[in-house]
């Protein structure tokens, strides 16, 4: 008996999550061939796979389902998923993209360019010009834009235009804007108006002051617009599920009548987000596999504690070693977000919680270790300091399965912490490689230890579970790039900080894992570990053939990696088989 026709070696000793070793192709109802030898299998009968080989020889029985042809070079894995990412922020965001401007120059022309091809925009002052994607990190001049750089052209100036930073923490704004806005509040909770040395507003507002900026609602048009160029996009690289990181329940209504009608090609796993110090969990509905073809579910819930590293508002125990006169911005206080977080649980909500600096995730993680030690028990607790009694019913980890998003940088004592209270961290490793070139200008020498340690989160995971996203349109869709940057730790040119061996390359994952991070751990993040993340028996049928084997090739040939199928439910949604 040959490799390709006996079970994967050590698969049949698959338990759990932490005894993971490989993933499958089973899938029931198909038929995947190997051209070459024009060899054929029942896809269904045979036990366990491992994703990266392709079975050369196997027994025909006869049948009579569709067959299909995969090139002898190609690979099929589990449907990937984005455990991390903004799906109507993205189609947004495409109307303007300016994430490869590298400089304050290029932004404008991008601007101007944008006008000219847009006659309603041209011949309308009024209307408004709105996008994202800049990077002031990536420019030469140094600090954030001001709104009188739209005024040095006469064809921008008197226009109102508000553009999102690359991390949607920040917003630039016009004169036009400022003018509309009028008088604006000295200071606002969780947020920064910026001022120049006269107090005047620059035309940069972060974090929660960014809801002060009027822009106009999205039209159900454009909504439609904005979800089927994502949907689309998505499926053309590979994923056929995405975690959508805070929906308000506007845009709920709105994902809820496209499961309805059926519009929903793949898996939605949405968190709700209401901007409230209030509690605001009766805001959203609560959905399981809802819809036409029951793409849609909605068990979970976003909150935010701070902002971000690019615009020094992520929340930092220490103040920056780049500005030392701020340590970011706490968009809560401690005391409310327990409120919340406890309420959620009680609820029966997942609360998954955006924490980037090593300050916001310390104030997350007392809040998390409260409820599992103590639980609904109110007797002066180190975060509300109140004293009543109560009946102690402490979290269930494994049932309520609360998530860090980012868990970006943390102190060492806090990274053993997360792992030792079973807290799933969720990361972006592109975001590693993108904030490599100034991370440590931001945090020094010792604080960047704590920081993108993916390696560390997963080795001290009880489940070996670590989640991963790309935050789209914070970076690409395409979820190649997120598994490129988390093996080889290392910018699309092949080159990091620390040269070709990648960026604090300690802490880069494993092909396995992070396959694994893309597929069975990104569906335990989400309660469908015994639905999705794998082709065994009993499964959903989500599946992708690449057009060369990942697991294989040097680093700099995955990026070239085409799509040639994604399946989902059994049915090719993109490509063709």
């Amino acid at each position: 008996m040959d490799r390709a026709s006996r079970p994967f070696r050590g698969a049949s000793q698959l338990r759990d999550l932490s005894e993971y070793q490989c993933y499958t192709f089973t899938v029931a109802s198909l038929f995947i061939y190997n051209t070459k030898k024009k060899s054929k299998f029942r896809v269904k009968d045979i036990s366990i796979w491992p994703c990266f080989f392709i079975p050369r020889r196997i027994h025909l029985k006869a049948v009579s389902h569709k067959i299909s042809y995969v090139s002898s070079d190609a690979i099929i894995v589990p449907g990937l998923a984005d455990a991390h990412a903004h799906i109507m922020i993205n189609g947004f965001k495409m109307q303007l993209e300016l994430d490869s401007c590298k400089s304050l120059a290029e932004v404008l022309e991008h601007i101007k360019a944008y006008i000219y091809t847009h006659p309603d925009v041209y011949n309308n002052k009024s209307q408004w010009i709105e996008g994202g994607g800049w990077d002031q990190t990536k420019w030469p001049e140094t600090g954030f834009p001001r709104a009188a750089d739209f005024d040095t052209d006469p064809l921008l100036r008197g226009r109102p235009i508000a553009l999102h930073r690359v991390d949607a923490h920040a917003s630039w704004v016009s004169t036009r804007v400022l003018e509309i806005m009028g008088d604006l509040p000295t200071k606002v909770k969780g947020g920064s108006i910026v001022r120049d040395p006269s107090g005047n507003p620059t035309g940069i507002f972060l974090d929660n002051a960014m809801s002060l900026i009027p822009v106009p609602e999205w039209t159900d048009e454009q909504m439609t617009t904005f979800f089927d160029t994502t949907m689309n996009l998505a499926l053309s690289h590979g994923l056929t599920s995405i975690h959508d990181a805070g929906s308000s329940p506007k845009i709920i209504q709105f994902m809820k009548k496209q499961a309805e009608a059926g519009n929903i090609p793949m898996r939605l796993y949405v968190m709700g987000h209401v901007s409230s110090d209030e509690y605001w969990g009766s805001q959203i509905p609560r959905l399981i596999d809802y819809g036409k073809h029951g793409h849609l579910t909605i068990r979970s819930v976003k909150l935010v504690t701070d902002g971000a590293l690019g615009s020094w508002g992520a929340a930092l125990l220490e103040p920056y070693s780049d500005k030392p006169n701020t340590s970011g911005i706490m968009r809560s206080t401690p005391k409310t977000l327990f409120n919340l977080v406890k309420q959620f649980w009680k609820d029966g909500w997942q609360v998954n919680i955006h924490c980037i600096g090593d300050r916001a995730n310390h104030v997350v993680l007392d809040i998390y270790q409260e409820l599992i030690e103590m639980g609904d028990n109110e007797t002066t607790t180190m975060i509300t300091n109140t004293t009543s009694e109560s009946e102690l019913i402490k979290a269930n980890i494994t049932e309520w399965r609360p998530r860090i998003e980012h868990a970006q940088i943390m102190t060492m004592k806090d990274l053993r912490r997360t792992s030792e209270l079973g807290i799933i961290a969720s990361v972006q490793p592109t975001h590693a490689t993108s904030d490599m070139w100034y991370a440590e200008t931001r945090l020094g020498p010792n604080r960047i230890k704590g920081a993108y340690a993916y390696r560390t989160l997963l080795n001290g995971s009880p489940k070996h579970v670590i989640p991963l996203g790309s935050d789209f349109p914070v970076e690409s869709v395409n979820p190649l790039l997120g598994f490129y940057a988390a093996v080889s730790r290392l910018s699309v040119d092949g080159t990091s900080p620390h040269g070709d061996g990648g960026w604090y390359a300690s802490e880069a994952l494993t092909r396995a894992q992070a396959l694994k991070g893309m597929t069975l751990d990104a569906a335990y993040a989400s309660f469908t570990e015994h639905e999705l993340g794998s082709l065994t028996p009993g499964k959903k049928a989500d599946f992708v053939v690449l057009d060369r084997n990942i697991m294989q090739v040097p680093f700099k040939d995955i990026l070239k990696t085409k799509v040639v199928a994604t399946v989902v439910d059994g049915k090719v949604a993109y490509g063709a088989l």
